[in-house]
């Protein structure tokens, strides 16, 4: 079907979103609010393996693993992606 999945993750929830293969990380956003999409800066990607192989988000941020990416980033499957945008 040509589909794949990415994460997000919070406090509160932890989802994952399904997207098209290829997509780029401004419409992968918007998948969870139009909103995002438009006021789309950067997404913070965090491979899954990374996680796992680090223990934790925050220990990937910590070790620099974690990456920005712009607005042309074709999101991957499995990528844990946190969106920044302007309101």
């Amino acid at each position: 079907l040509g589909l794949m999945s990415y994460l997000t993750a919070g406090t509160k929830e932890s989802r994952a979103w399904t997207i098209k293969k290829g997509t780029k990380a401004p419409q992968a956003a918007g998948k969870i609010h139009s909103d995002i999409e438009r006021g789309f800066i950067k997404a913070e990607v965090t491979a899954y393996k990374d996680v796992v192989d680090c223990g934790s988000y925050t220990a990937c941020r910590d070790k620099g693993v974690t990456r920005m990416e712009g607005k042309d980033y074709v999101v991957q499957d499995g990528d844990i992606v946190h969106f920044r945008f302007a309101n």
